[in-house]
């Protein structure tokens, strides 16, 4: 996994990132795949004396438990809901062995990007939480006031859903499936506290399309939703759509004039995007300055 644009002088070490790591490794319980792996991350480049240099991040993850012939029936058999016959029909030629990038094995180097991001915004903006749960399994949903979780709550059980009730249910449900050699889907929902307004760009880039694309992207995604706004009928309704903040007639704060102005900037500045007219715009050399057009006046 390679990260570039992050600033220096950030503190991180593969202690932090290895914390992350150690809660999507496959094998620590029951309802997870079998495989054994260690994940141990090490981290090649953009990390001198714990902190970053703002050069581009590397870090390396071994596997130690692959296991090719486990996977010689895809060889002539496409599994369902895989991208085995896609990427068939796509490139003529698929690495039938396990791994690529149409395996879950991809996932870590999202996990490991995450776990630097995360170091990034305790940094920068101390006072973000983000906290994810498991809420629904097959038919078997789990009531979370998303107000008051923790991570210590979503940490309490190995499906990761802090209603305790719930989520025995769900991994008795899960190993139900499992033994008939059948899987089932599920539903996780987030919240980031604290977040402050203004995040995003216009239009292409704003911050739920970004999240939107994020989360679309794993390989297991088939949904995803901001709010309550799919679920609630008669969904104009203001309590689906806005903050509590807002929603309780309290002003939002405003950005500051420095964000707004870098927000500006950094649009304008893309190829194709920042122009306000369709007529061309004239340019001037850096060595004969443009004059001001006008008339005179005494």
């Amino acid at each position: 996994m390679v990260i570039d644009g992050c600033p220096p002088r950030i503190p991180l070490t593969e202690e932090a990132i290895q914390v992350e790591l150690d809660r999507r490794r496959p094998g620590q319980s029951e309802i997870v795949t079998p495989r054994k792996e260690a994940d141990r991350c090490r981290i090649l480049s953009g990390v001198f004396e714990g902190m970053t240099l703002g050069t581009p991040i590397s870090v390396l993850v071994m596997n130690e438990d692959a296991r090719s012939e486990a996977y010689a029936e895809m060889r002539t058999a496409y599994r369902p809901s895989h991208a085995d016959y896609t990427y068939d029909a796509k490139y003529g030629i698929r690495n039938w062995q396990g791994g690529g990038r149409a395996s879950a094995r991809e996932t870590i180097g999202r996990v490991a990007a995450g776990a630097v991001a995360m170091e990034v915004l305790r940094s920068l903006r101390p006072g973000i939480e983000i906290v994810a749960a498991v809420t629904w399994i097959h038919d078997i949903a789990a009531s979370v006031d998303f107000d008051k979780v923790t991570r210590a709550d979503v940490e309490a059980n190995m499906v990761r859903c802090p209603d305790p009730t719930a989520a025995v249910r769900m991994i008795e449900r899960i190993k139900e499936v499992r033994a008939a050699g059948d899987s089932v889907g599920g539903v996780i929902e987030c919240v980031a506290r604290n977040v402050p307004a203004g995040l995003g760009e216009p239009v292409f880039d704003k911050l739920e399309a970004d999240l939107a694309k994020a989360m679309m992207s794993l390989p297991a995604t088939k949904g995803f939703e901001i709010g309550w706004v799919l679920r609630v009928p008669g969904c104009a309704d203001r309590s689906t759509t806005t903050c509590s903040r807002c929603a309780t007639g309290a002003p939002a704060p405003r950005p500051t004039v420095q964000a707004v102005c870098k927000a500006a900037s950094a649009t304008a500045n893309r190829s194709g995007s920042g122009s306000l007219s369709s007529r061309p715009r004239r340019f001037c050399s850096p060595s004969r300055p443009s004059r001001p057009r006008g008339r005179r006046r005494s």
